[in-house]
């Protein structure tokens, strides 16, 4: 059964939310609300707008030599890397530029950047940009990679956060759950009232989308 998206306005006019109601399963968590940031991450349009608005929210002295993409979300930082630098930030590094790196996925959530990629983050101020933080797991060891790589964390964004912080981190995010229903829901699968109330899930959700079961 094909999941039914609602696009919500918003205060951003390029930027709308969409949203389905059900019973979701992630990684991490079971969720009651989907949030659906796929032409966010990909339309070109919505990704320069996210990229402002997420810019917006560091101080011109912030230095910022990398930006970390989480969830497939390289358009995004992109832009913002470009918004950073346009608007005159601070830089440290030789290129006096900002590199926008992905991080590879090994078990569990551990992550990893190979030889060529790591001195993108070896002694450098490293931004980690997710397109949704709900339990800050992914954040939490994209952090950790930073830190053990020698890089120097310096801070969480996110295009929708149902945290307020992470690792110390207050996590700067365009949505949270105020912007969708009073009644978001993230919680562990052991925990979930749908799955207590004998609700069968919907879909698989992840970075890369939704599967309907």
């Amino acid at each position: 059964m094909a999941i039914q998206l609602i696009e919500y306005p918003t205060a951003h006019s390029n930027l709308p939310l969409r949203v389905a109601r059900g019973h979701f399963a992630t990684s991490h968590s079971h969720i009651n609300y989907y949030i659906d940031l796929t032409m966010t991450k990909h339309r070109l349009s919505e990704a320069r707008e996210a990229a402002a608005q997420l810019a917006g929210a560091f101080k011109p002295t912030t230095i910022i030599d990398t930006i970390l993409c989480l969830d497939g979300t390289e358009v995004v930082g992109a832009c913002m890397a470009s918004e950073l630098t346009r608007a005159g930030f601070s830089n440290m590094n030789a290129h006096r530029t900002i590199y926008v790196a992905t991080p590879e996925h090994v078990s569990g959530s551990q992550l990893i950047f190979r030889d060529n990629s790591a001195p993108m983050i070896v002694g450098k101020h490293v931004l980690v940009l997710a397109a949704s933080v709900t339990t800050g797991y992914t954040a939490q060891a994209a952090i950790e990679a930073i830190r053990y790589y020698n890089g120097i964390p310096v801070g969480i964004c996110a295009i929708f956060s149902c945290v307020d912080r992470c690792e110390g981190f207050p996590i700067m995010s365009i949505f949270n759950t105020q912007n969708v229903v009073d009644d978001y829901q993230s919680t562990s699968s052991h925990d979930c009232p749908l799955c207590k109330a004998g609700v069968k899930l919907d879909a698989m959700v992840n970075a890369y989308g939704i599967s309907s079961f």
